[in-house]
Parts: C-alpha cells; structure tokens; sequence
C-alpha cells in the first residue's frame, strides 16, 4: 500500500463513522489500545487525543510515516506507539483491553490458515476478556457478481498542494469458489496543465460469511460478544453491508 499513502488521508478525510463506536468500546474496555492495520493514523490520533495508550501495525512505511507526522503535529506522540510489519504476525510488546481490524483489514489474510494465524496470534495479546473488533463486507452475491469487468469512478477531490485533480476508480475481479477479490485501485491526478499522472494499486481481499467468521473465531479462542450491521450497532441482517464482529477473548 505504499504507492497508495499518498491519497489515504485525503481519499477518507471526511469519514468517520467508525470512531464514535470505537471510542465506547474504548470507554468500556479501558486501555491500551491496537489497530491492526493503522494506515496513517486515521484512527490512533483520535483515540491518543481521548487520553488512550494506543499501538499501531501497518507494513507500509509511508503510511506510518505519515501517521507518525500527523501523531507529533497532534502532541500525541508519547501516546501512539507504531510498529513496522505484516498486521498478522509482527511481534507486540504488552498486552491490550481492545483490539480492531477496520475496512476490510482482514480480508487481506488470504487464507484459512493466516486467518487462524492471525487471531490466534492477537488472542496472546489481549488480556482475559479483552475484545477484537473486526469490520468486514457482508458478501451480496448478486453483487458480486455485477462487479465483473466493471471500472467504478468512486471519488473525485482536488490536491490543495498542487492543485490537481484526482479521480479514484477501481476495478474488481470476482472468484466465488476461492471467496476471493481482486481489487485494482486506479488513482488519475491531472494536473494544471492536463497532464495526467496515473497510479495503479492492486491487493487481493478474501471475503467471509457470517458463520465462517463466527467458527474461526471460536476456533481460535474467542466467545462472540456482538454481530452487528454496522457501526451504528444496529442487528445484522440480509440486507446489511458490514458485518461489525465483537469478540470477546475467553478467559
């Protein structure tokens, strides 16, 4: 994800929807805190702002750069620790109350095994009936498959630096026997002067079902706390777009 850290911060400025609810788990489960997967920061400066101990992973180096940044411009810094590495596997010091994985985090893990690699990994990290927040996509078949072949303008904003224009589109390709996504994310800056500058970011997603989610996470440790449709909290239903799982580490 480093060719994308570039347009993160300004791709996803104006959404937090997620944070409120983050916050009250924070204020139920107390701290430290982990984001697995922490990007630039979107989240931890926050959270560090609201007086918590919070730790970051990411393996891209220019995201946690720029969360770094963003962090000492807030005076948060002596609050957010940042850790280099694959969300799944890298080593963390200490142990925490509360734990998330948010936007589709974790359907980076493309396999069953890194899945339970993975949770039983941050299982040894969270204290006894700590929680682990997980935000996926709720699968649409009939979505899924209409997303063939199709490139989606989703975005378009303009860079206040140099004045240009960016558009985001993004493309997928679908595999329902592997449950798997091809993303390519397709960022076009044009410039003042019409030149068009172009950056391609693949990744490949491998998405859940609701019961899936549920035996993995039983598998590996955990006690199912909540299921919801959303960060509203409102119940999980078909028509549903995310799942929002709450965890909770058995003792």
């Amino acid at each position: 994800m480093n060719a994308a850290a570039r347009f993160f911060d300004a791709d996803y400025a104006g959404y937090a929807e997620d944070l409120p609810t983050l916050r009250a788990f924070a204020e139920r489960t107390g701290g430290p805190l982990l984001e697995l997967g922490c990007g630039t920061g979107r989240l931890l400066v926050p959270l560090a702002q609201a007086g918590y101990e919070v730790t970051g992973v990411d393996a891209s180096p220019c995201m946690l750069d720029i969360a770094r940044t963003k962090a000492e411009a807030a005076g948060v810094s002596a609050r957010v620790k940042l850790i280099e590495g694959d969300f799944a596997v890298a080593p963390l010091e200490g142990t925490y109350k509360l734990a998330f994985a948010v936007m589709n985090t974790f359907l980076h893990l493309a396999t069953q095994d890194e899945q339970v690699r993975a949770l039983r990994h941050w299982h040894t990290h969270l204290a006894p009936g700590g929680l682990l927040l997980i935000e996926v996509l709720h699968p649409d078949v009939n979505q899924l498959a209409g997303l063939e072949g199709k490139i989606e303008l989703v975005k378009t904003w303009s860079e206040p630096g140099s004045g240009a224009t960016v558009m985001k589109f993004m493309a997928r390709t679908v595999d329902p026997a592997e449950q798997s996504m091809k993303v390519t994310l397709i960022y076009d800056e044009v410039g003042p002067d019409g030149l068009v500058r172009r950056t391609h970011v693949p990744f490949s997603l491998c998405y859940l079902w609701r019961f899936e989610a549920q035996l993995l996470l039983e598998k590996t440790g955990f006690a199912i706390d909540g299921l919801y449709g959303g960060w509203d909290l409102s119940p999980f239903e078909s028509t549903s777009e995310q799942m929002v799982i709450a965890a909770r580490r058995k003792k």
